[in-house]
């Protein structure tokens, strides 16, 4: 038995699963503390606190969305071509904690008609340096 190669039976895929919508969660925390801060709109002690309540929050339930798609990606691909098997899973986790990250950003991140102080941000409270073809 060749124990290089993972089994069928490996949990490798489904804790890489789980680490990327955790480091997700994160990237998504990050994010919105960011658009906060830059636009100062709910940076105040009271949204500070509820960001980092949100934190932990926020990386386990990327890491429950990692896990939930690559569950729902083998069950689609079952006695689909080993392409589609490796593939489909892996690109499901991608789009569905990437969507959650975002939405994340889009409703607690960008406090639309917040009043921010620092002037930098429209009334959207989307900072400038946030790219057009991404909505917030």
């Amino acid at each position: 038995m060749d124990t290089a190669k993972p089994g069928s039976g490996s949990f490798l895929p489904w804790a890489g699963s789980a680490l990327f919508g955790a480091a997700m969660g994160c990237a998504a925390w990050s994010l919105a503390v960011w658009a906060r801060a830059y636009c100062d709109a709910g940076y105040d002690a009271g949204g500070r606190f509820e960001l980092n309540f949100l934190l932990p929050v926020v990386v386990a339930a990327e890491a429950a969305v990692g896990l939930a798609a690559r569950a729902v990606g083998r069950r689609l691909a079952l006695g689909a071509p080993a392409a589609v098997r490796a593939s489909l899973p892996a690109l499901l986790v991608i789009v569905a904690t990437v969507w959650a990250a975002w939405w994340l950003f889009a409703t607690r991140g960008t406090l639309e008609g917040y009043p921010g102080d620092s002037g930098l941000c429209p009334a959207s409270n989307v900072p400038p340096p946030w790219p057009a073809w991404i909505p917030a």
